[in-house]
């Protein structure tokens, strides 16, 4: 519950808790009200995921699974006021998997036709065997999908992972964007030095007008404090 605190004080004005299903919501609510906090983003599906499977959104045979980890997802939702929540896929590949995913995004935005879902494509080398590791699947569920409130998460860590082109992964599927997650590489730590240019990539989204959060999705190499110069 700390965290909030040093979050504010850090100069942050919002904050992700990925999963927050591990304390009382109403308890992280006051604190992010008493901090001034936006809450933008957590995942689905609860509970935390160290050590656990990493979704079940594209996992053929367990769509029940999916739907009561949804549900339980919104009533955290109903109490944090998330902006957006990201579907995670979990471990499968092949066209039944797609069509799987496709059916539960498709069940998940008429349910809750209000709350804006993001999807991620997540690189395999941090996530052995993810479904939804790259763009161009991204695209083909979010047009099969179609739903106003599905959109897409762009992590410029990951699109490095995955492309190696981190602005003409953006240039290609940005417009889909309505939230992006930063860290360097190599070594996920402050979006700064290294193989990616944030100069440039934070260039291109003022003057594209991106209108969402940029979020730091990062391990510090020492202390959080130590390493805000890039945000500064």
């Amino acid at each position: 519950m700390d965290r909030f605190r040093a979050a504010a004080e850090a100069g942050f004005e919002a904050v992700e808790v990925l999963f927050p299903y591990d304390a009382p919501a109403q308890d992280m609510r006051d604190q992010m009200i008493w901090n001034g906090l936006t809450f933008v983003l957590m995942n689905c599906p609860p509970p935390n995921a160290t050590g656990g499977p990493q979704g079940f959104a594209a996992i053929p045979g367990l769509e029940d699974r999916f739907r009561r980890d949804f549900d339980r997802t919104l009533r955290f939702a109903q109490v944090l006021k998330p902006r957006h929540i990201h579907v995670m896929a979990g471990v499968a590949e092949g066209a039944e998997a797609e069509a799987t995913f496709v059916q539960n995004l498709k069940w998940a935005a008429a349910h809750a036709p209000k709350q804006s879902l993001t999807i991620e494509p997540i690189n395999r080398h941090d996530m052995p065997g993810y479904f939804l590791a790259d763009y161009d699947t991204a695209a083909r569920v979010l047009d099969a999908v179609a739903a106003p409130n599905l959109s897409l998460q762009f992590d410029a860590y990951h699109a490095h992972r995955i492309t190696g082109d981190v602005v003409g992964s953006w240039a290609a599927y940005g417009d889909r964007a309505v939230h992006v997650q930063v860290a360097g590489f190599p070594g996920r730590h402050e979006p700064a030095g290294g193989e990616i240019d944030y100069t440039i990539f934070f260039a291109r989204l003022d003057a594209e007008g991106y209108g969402g959060w940029v979020s730091g999705e990062y391990a510090p190499a020492t202390s959080t404090e130590a390493g805000l110069d890039w945000m500064r």
